[in-house]
Formats: structure tokens, sequence, C-alpha cells
């Protein structure tokens, strides 16, 4: 079984947070499925950016399901308060936790679904003791900490490979990809077994967002029928 359904998810890292309210209706609008809220605190990756009440702000400025990526150590301390601020998805890194399996319980939990991230230079395997445990599995295709970076080709061999553990295992784990998705290599993501397209920089810096938005959303699609 694969998780068919294809999803674009904006990166709010990538907006301009003055108009943060009118530019997530303007992405909703053009079809996305989902935002992506990346949460950085200066020590797992080299930056800060938003926290809690920037996703409670979010919660109530859109009914789409916030993708909320915790790029941060010891998740575990902070998994109950983002759900509560109205996570509908929390991703934690296989390397920031220890006890990556008691996280992805948590986070369950208290009501959200479950997602492990990995970075560029750790293998599918090291999620392999948790698949059953996953709604979704989001792969780096840059070294996380700042937008606008350049797809890193080593992302599309993962996707392939976790999308064949996804049918050896009949099991029904989205397969999310993050870092330099536009729309040169969307297709080719799409085709590999990605489901779900978080994109910052290509949605919103684009000179026409909404446009920018449905194009991806349609290039995924067709991929995805033609490999049918």
């Amino acid at each position: 079984m694969t998780h068919a359904r294809i999803e674009i998810a904006p990166s709010i890292l990538a907006s301009n947070f003055a108009r943060l309210g009118e530019e997530i209706r303007m992405v909703e609008q053009a079809g996305a499925e989902v935002i992506h809220v990346d949460v950085m605190d200066g020590h797992f990756v080299p930056n800060i950016s938003i926290g809690i009440p920037v996703v409670e702000s979010l919660r109530k400025a859109t009914r789409l399901p916030l993708d909320v990526h915790l790029m941060i150590e010891q998740p575990e301390e902070y998994i109950e308060e983002f759900v509560r601020a109205g996570a509908s998805r929390v991703l934690v890194h296989e390397e920031a936790t220890v006890h990556l399996d008691r996280a992805l319980a948590m986070i369950r939990e208290h009501g959200a679904e479950a997602g492990a991230a990995i970075n560029p230079a750790t293998p599918v395997v090291m999620l392999n003791e948790v698949l059953d445990k996953l709604d979704t599995v989001l792969v780096m295709s840059v070294n996380p900490g700042f937008g606008g970076q350049k797809f890193i080709r080593g992302a599309l061999e993962k996707i392939r490979q976790l999308n064949q553990l996804r049918s050896r295992y009949n099991a029904n784990f989205r397969i999310e990809v993050d870092g330099g998705v536009d729309l040169e290599n969307v297709a080719e993501l799409a085709r590999a077994g990605a489901n779900t397209f978080v994109a910052g920089t290509s949605i919103f810096h684009a000179s026409d967002p909404t446009g920018a938005t449905r194009q991806l959303r349609k290039l995924a699609s067709e991929a995805l029928s033609q490999k049918v």
C-alpha cells in the first residue's frame, strides 16, 4: 500500500512574517494541503526560528494541518506543548534524540501524527525499527537550518528505498521531502515515491506564489499518475 495523495506543504520559513496571515490564505486558495512549520533552537541546527506562540497563532489563522518540524535537541521536552498549541503532525529528528521510539509514542499519545526526519548524512536503515510507528518519514534534501539551499540529489535514493520498504511491509507512512524542492525536481521526487513536498523559497519568493503552488501540485500529480 502507498500513501498516494499528493500534498504541497508551503514552508513559512520563507514567507514574509509581516504578512503571514495573508500569505497563508494565498497558498490555501492555491490548493496547498499542509502548512510546514520549521522550529529551530540554534543548537541542533545553526539558526533560531519560531516557537510555540507562532504555532498557536497559525492554528487560529488556518484550518490546514500544521506540519511542525522540530529541529531541536531533546524534542521530548516540547512535544506536548506543540501539540497543545495546534500541531497536527510533529516530526522529530532521528539524530536529535536517543529515544526515538519514546518520542514517537509521546506524539501519538498527545493526539498528533508522528513523524521522523533524517538528515542528508543519515541512512534510511536508522529508521527500520520504528517504521511501524511512523505516519511520516521526512527526508531532508538539504542540511537543515537555512532556507534557499541547493537540493542534494542523494535524497532521491533514500526516497526510493523508503518507497520499497513501504511496499514490502504494506505500510502507509507518508514520504515527505524538504529542501530545494522546486519546479525542476518535483516530478522526479514524486516518481521516486514522495507524497508531501515542502517548498519554501520556490513558493514564497516566486513572482507568482499562487501559480507556483498550483504548478508544483500539477507536476507532482502528473508524475504520480504516469508512474501508476
